[in-house]
């Protein structure tokens, strides 16, 4: 049907609308695509289709029968768009189901499981070493990792002229006109200085965290690495709580079998010394540095040191680690490679 044709006559229109009748429903039936639907809807009822051409003769038409071939007119156009619409729903509907068939998805197959992350085992060690000091009665700290000379060296009982205090061990920070001066800490120790300049006694504690040293990176040796800091301040504490409390702990971490044994030593912030070797692995090693509270460190916090004692212990988290799973490089505990980190879940 040519939607070009001009119908001027009112015998034209009729016959016209008749062809659309009986012609259109099939054609309409057979399209196969919404894209083709549209198309075939703009030639039978669009702006060049024979249903607009009879709309633009009615001018011409006699004025009696205007209303008449009008009314028709409107109806065949009625019943081709309801036809029109008909299809188009039908084919949306079918091109939808097309497209969830296409992405369809069998639930009953396995899922993807993400691979299962933990805890870092430096971490682990960390929180186990709190975990049985808390269950002793201590309380866990943390403090800050940025410190002033004071706390990391003079409140501890580190003369002016000991080594540690040089750029050679020690890394600074060129930060603010803090005459103290500032650095990344060697040690956990200083918040037994912040702690007992804002507790009064008795103190039980224990510090996690981390801590920084001008190290060559080895075997044994990092510039990065953890410590766990504890601290007790009573009234009448001796060596022998000392020895009883980490000859404790080291069975509750390392198993009731181990021996200990306590070696004299010095640390400026205590007095006497002591290191805290035990037998594991088929030798002994050092595993702990401790001793009695040096008097001059209960000076710098205000406590008389005639009124209480204490005892004060530091060990390597990371030394800990290394025992525990006998690891024998320290640089595998900071190796991203996840075929060393998932042996120790």
């Amino acid at each position: 049907m040519d939607p070009t044709t001009n119908l001027s006559e009112p015998m034209d229109i009729q016959e016209t609308l008749e062809r659309l009748r009986g012609e259109a429903p099939d054609r309409i039936e057979r399209v196969e695509s919404a894209e083709a639907l549209e198309d075939l809807a703009a030639e039978l009822t669009g702006k060049r289709s024979p249903i607009a051409a009879g709309r633009r003769s009615l001018g011409s038409a006699p004025p009696e029968q205007r209303r008449d071939l009008g009314r028709a007119i409107n109806d065949v156009a009625a019943e081709l768009d309801a036809l029109i619409d008909a299809r188009r729903s039908s084919l949306e509907a079918a091109e939808a189901a097309d497209a969830l068939a296409a992405d369809r998805v069998d639930v009953t197959l396995p899922g993807r499981a993400q691979p299962r992350g933990t805890i870092h085992v430096i971490q682990q060690v960390m929180d186990e070493i709190v975990d049985i000091f808390v269950a002793m009665g201590y309380t866990a700290a943390t403090g800050p990792e940025v410190e002033t000379e004071f706390y990391n060296f003079t409140a501890l009982n580190f003369p002016v002229a000991h080594p540690t205090r040089l750029e050679s061990d020690t890394l600074y920070l060129d930060y603010g006109d803090d005459p103290e001066g500032v650095l990344l800490r060697t040690h956990t120790s200083p918040m037994q200085a912040r702690y007992m300049e804002q507790h009064e006694p008795p103190v039980y504690l224990v510090v996690p965290g981390r801590v920084f040293r001008r190290d060559p990176v080895d075997s044994t040796h990092s510039p990065v690495f953890h410590q766990v800091e504890g601290l007790a301040v009573d009234s009448d504490i001796t060596f022998g709580d000392l020895k009883g409390v980490l000859d404790h702990f080291a069975r509750e971490f390392l198993g009731p079998d181990i021996t200990t044994k306590f070696i004299p030593h010095h640390f400026p912030f205590t007095e006497p010394s002591a290191e805290m070797h035990v037998y594991a692995h088929g030798r002994w090693m050092e595993l702990i540095g401790c001793g009695m509270v040096h008097p001059a460190v209960f000076e710098a916090v205000g406590y008389d040191p005639n009124d209480v004692t204490g005892f004060a212990f530091g060990m390597g988290a990371d030394r800990l680690a290394m025992v525990r799973h006998g690891i024998t490089d320290l640089r595998h505990l900071f190796d991203p490679d996840r075929r060393i980190l998932e042996q120790y879940r």
